[in-house]
């Protein structure tokens, strides 16, 4: 059998390790647009036990990944200076270059070499293979060579990824106000040293600030007067930062005759709830699964790789759709007090009722800040 992946993300690396290490009669080829170690963005972010869903079926993985990964048990959220502890809620996060690195050693030890530097062409021969895998991200290639019934939506709040030196203890959402508007910031550590910092403001705010005619120096500069207190001294530092708006991807059809989505080609989650890389990597899991269930009946595996994730990812997306939705507006809770927009904030996914908030952050909900 002969399966072709485009895109050498987590989720492309992943699923050729896995489809190695359990059909090993397979030939595999991934092949990557960019050059290696071009990633953007600064750290990759987990909520609750990270790396966990790894242990019992991959523990060298999870041996390998988990040491490398910055945790931490609380988050905070902070509203023009007042800070707010959310016991309880822990998330952990890694450099994305670094993260990538660990997953691609841990494929060429099971002695595949992803293809760097590899446009897919319009009129690619795709039928050689018996299966290809979109594994190429919200903008894919492979989704244009079929009808997957794409929509893309976007959100209209701008956001650009930005690091910073200053290492921040937890998790931390800094909502903040000026002249020209609102403003947050999603900052966290992700190595013993960087921090990844993201800038987000709605549309209005962006065209009051002058971002459209700014550089990506001059958007750097104003981010760091907006948070100075935040950064403490600490500076931005840019990576193809740019502003952006997050695209809401959805395909009514995972699979299109031998062609299969997965990861962020196939449905993206908003970043403010921690949750896309280890989806992209359950797909991969869920995906060789299925193949190895199925045998050559590749047909028959992808349908029923489809049936038992939709309403997988279908649930969590309903909670990425409603925190993202709650960012949208983030200027008018803004109008709460500090605590007050705490309790919404940790609330805005419907993930967390105020029965389970009681039990994980009970210093939260009794008031006492420590």
């Amino acid at each position: 059998m002969r399966l072709l992946i485009v895109g050498a993300g987590p989720a492309g690396l992943y699923l050729a390790y896995l489809v190695r290490r359990q059909l090993p009669a397979w030939e595999v080829r991934i092949v990557e647009q960019n050059p290696p170690d071009s990633t953007f963005g600064f750290g990759v972010v987990f909520s609750e036990r990270a790396l966990e869903f790894l242990r019992a079926d991959d523990a060298e993985t999870y041996e390998r990944i988990t040491p490398q990964m910055e945790a931490w048990t609380d988050i905070s959220v902070v509203l023009r200076g007042a800070p707010v502890v959310i016991d309880g809620i822990g998330f952990s996060a890694i450099g994305r270059l670094k993260f990538l690195q660990l997953l691609r050693g841990r494929l060429e030890v099971a002695g595949v070499f992803p293809e760097y530097g590899f446009a897919l062409r319009e009129r690619e021969n795709l039928g050689e293979f018996d299966l290809v895998v979109g594994a190429d991200g919200a903008n894919s290639a492979i989704r244009k060579t079929a009808d997957f019934g794409t929509t893309v939506t976007p959100l209209s709040n701008r956001f650009a990824w930005f690091g910073t030196t200053k290492v921040f203890d937890t998790l931390t959402q800094t909502f903040v106000q000026n002249e020209a508007g609102f403003f947050n910031a999603h900052h966290y550590r992700h190595a013993p040293s960087m921090s990844t910092f993201v800038l987000e403001c709605d549309a209005p705010t962006w065209m009051r600030a002058g971002f459209e005619h700014m550089d990506e120096a001059a958007t750097l500069a104003y981010g760091e007067k907006v948070f100075v207190d935040a950064l403490q001294g600490h500076k931005l530092v840019s990576n193809n930062s740019v502003w952006r708006n997050f695209p809401k991807v959805r395909n009514r059809r995972w699979v299109a005759g031998n062609k299969v989505l997965i990861g962020d080609a196939q449905r993206t989650a908003h970043f403010s709830i921690g949750s896309g890389t280890r989806l992209a990597m359950e797909d991969a899991i869920a995906l060789v699964n299925a193949l190895s269930r199925h045998g050559k009946d590749i047909p028959e595996a992808l349908a029923a790789f489809e049936a038992a994730r939709r309403p997988i990812v279908d649930k969590l997306l309903a909670a990425a759709d409603a925190s993202g939705e709650w960012y949208e507006r983030f200027p008018a809770h803004m109008r709460l007090a500090p605590r007050d927009f705490a309790w919404s904030y940790i609330q805005r996914s419907g993930r967390i009722d105020p029965k389970k908030l009681r039990r994980i952050a009970p210093r939260f909900v009794s008031g006492k800040q420590s």
